[in-house]
């Protein structure tokens, strides 16, 4: 079968699934696994792909997306192309399980679904937490801080690290956020997870400079730490990666043991 990707996430998804082989053209962010997606043909970014390059890779598959706005609009062109199209558009973690299992079948390949579903399962198992659930804040943009909500795969990994999400009352996927929003909120720490910016380039500084977030605990603290977008915003099997330091972010607050680097997270 040959299967074009339109998105990170795709990509990462058919490689953990073993049919890395099968891809014959990406877009222009997939950058994992480096050694498969450096010599695959580019077919434009996720937002502005070229259709006309798509459709001369002659793909049997084509793996799109309607997880951003404006995804919607390259799957209406698809479409009009008349080519073979899976676009899928993950909510909550279930949701993100549920399209490794769909991309595996329209492979041909729903073993693979199974197994790589339970083995991001077993990667997400619930932190056991009775004590005090710190409030994480999420960061996907710093100006103006853009936040998930309920409606959120991070949403759904933060309560199971045993932490809560300081947006979790309400049923959005994300929303912008005033600074004196996130003031009121009082989270317990950031996590800088700014999409699209390389993680070396996310500036701590940021928070800790807002002049209204002087008295918040998590920047008294320094709690203000850094996960890779890739970890957390991509709907993938590399979610697990992304839930393990959320995890060790959570030990840190709750003093289960030793913070060490606030820049990079991690166990």
């Amino acid at each position: 079968m040959r299967v074009v990707s339109l998105t990170c996430s795709n990509t990462e998804i058919v490689c953990a699934l073993g049919h890395a082989h099968e891809l014959v053209g990406v877009d222009d962010h997939s950058d994992f696994p480096a050694h498969i997606v450096s010599s695959l043909p580019r077919v434009g970014p996720d937002l502005d792909v070229d259709v006309e390059a798509v459709a001369a890779l002659s793909p049997d598959l084509v793996l799109a997306s309607l997880t951003v706005p404006g995804h919607e609009r390259v799957v209406e062109r698809l479409e009009r192309a008349g080519l073979p199209i899976l676009a899928p558009e993950p909510i909550g973690l279930g949701d993100v399980l549920g399209d490794v299992r769909d991309v595996a079948a329209a492979l041909g390949d729903p073993e693979a679904g199974e197994r790589v579903a339970a083995e991001m399962e077993s990667g997400l198992a619930p932190v056991s937490s009775t004590g005090t659930r710190p409030s994480i804040l999420v960061e996907w943009w710093p100006k103006p801080v853009i936040a998930p909500g309920r409606a959120s795969w991070v949403h759904d990994l933060i309560e199971r690290a045993g932490a809560t999400n300081p947006l979790g009352a309400e049923p959005v996927k994300s929303r912008p956020l005033e600074d004196r929003e996130v003031a009121a909120l009082a989270p317990s720490a950031f996590v800088l997870s700014w999409c699209g910016v390389e993680p070396e380039k996310v500036r701590e500084d940021v928070v800790y400079r807002n002049p209204l977030w002087q008295e918040l605990e998590a920047v008294r603290s320094g709690r203000v730490y850094r996960i890779p977008e890739a970890y957390l915003g991509r709907p993938s099997p590399r979610l697990v990666e992304g839930y393990r330091r959320l995890c060790a972010v959570v030990a840190a607050i709750v003093g289960e043991e030793e913070p060490g680097s606030h820049s990079q997270g991690g166990c």
